[in-house]
């Protein structure tokens, strides 16, 4: 038996190789290129929004194109780190975390008219509350987003760090998931205040989601970094300069209208640096709290 196995290696070899080669060309250029999108709100709303843009890259790199939605923002990060999409919309927090346990390589992002490359996020509370600044929050309970959310998550709680509210000693964090299920909580007034991006918080009170008469914004967060468009590990060079110019040279206003962009801007990962920092803030006064450990 011993024998026939090393006669037969040479053989085995043969067959599998080109096999192999293929597995490896359809992984460094897909037959169909998967975009992987953050959950900041329900499934069906991301897909709806993004649709023009994806129609957009089809046409342009002439390969079919799909979107998909994690069922966490912690899923697609994870699921562009084992090559189960080609690239993402990664927002600063995810794209830190991941970027901690493979290497992903941020190549766009959107900039607006009068903000260029950032967006806010928001402490919002009801209407009719009587708090006035983030310390009036001492002893409530405040929602946010996914876990792993920027603006959702980590800015509002350095916010309220920088007011010198640590969760569990002075507030109590109800994480909800998602901008749009922290919204609708504080004007029901199922608690006391919520954090959330500011541009869904605009668009939900634009589209009529949001009832602007029950809700009010307490504080704004600082410039935040844009979100970044961002590869895989292992696409081909040729493929992810193609995905690059589809983006960076793009005037489509459809394409860019979700991203209430300009234009897309060329991105690298240090401008991110300050979100950085942010989370070193955050980890620090509440080391019990949501980690961003890998």
């Amino acid at each position: 038996m011993t024998r026939l196995l090393k006669r037969l290696r040479p053989l085995l070899a043969a067959l599998l190789l080109p096999a192999l080669a293929a597995h490896a060309d359809d992984t460094a250029q897909p037959k169909k290129l998967t975009i992987g999108l953050l959950p900041g709100e329900s499934a069906p709303t991301v897909m709806r929004l993004n649709e023009p843009l994806r129609a957009h890259l089809e046409k342009t790199l002439g390969i079919p194109v799909e979107l998909t939605v994690g069922a966490n923002y912690a899923a697609t990060g994870e699921a562009l780190r084992f090559g189960r999409i080609d690239i993402a919309y990664l927002g600063p927090v995810t794209y830190i975390l991941q970027s901690k346990r493979t290497h992903l390589e941020p190549f766009a992002r959107p900039t607006h008219a009068k903000v260029g490359p950032t967006f806010q996020a928001v402490v919002i509370v009801p209407a009719d509350s009587p708090a006035r600044t983030l310390e009036d929050l001492r002893g409530q309970d405040v929602a946010f987003g996914d876990p792993a959310s920027t603006s959702g998550t980590w800015v509002p709680r350095w916010m309220l760090a920088d007011a010198g509210l640590v969760s569990g000693r002075d507030y109590s964090l109800r994480v909800l998931g998602a901008h749009d299920a922290v919204a609708l909580a504080v004007a029901s007034k199922k608690v006391a205040a919520g954090g959330l991006s500011k541009p869904i918080y605009e668009r939900l009170i634009r589209e009529g989601k949001l009832d602007a008469a029950k809700v009010r914004v307490l504080a704004d967060s600082p410039a935040i970094p844009e979100y970044q468009w961002t590869f895989r590990e292992g696409l081909a060079p040729e493929l992810k300069e193609k995905i690059r110019k589809a983006f960076v040279s793009t005037s489509d206003p459809a394409a860019l209208g979700v991203f209430r962009a300009e234009a897309f801007i060329p991105s690298v990962d240090a401008d991110v640096d300050r979100v950085r920092e942010w989370i070193s803030v955050v980890e620090r006064e509440h080391p019990e709290a949501v980690t961003v450990k890998p």
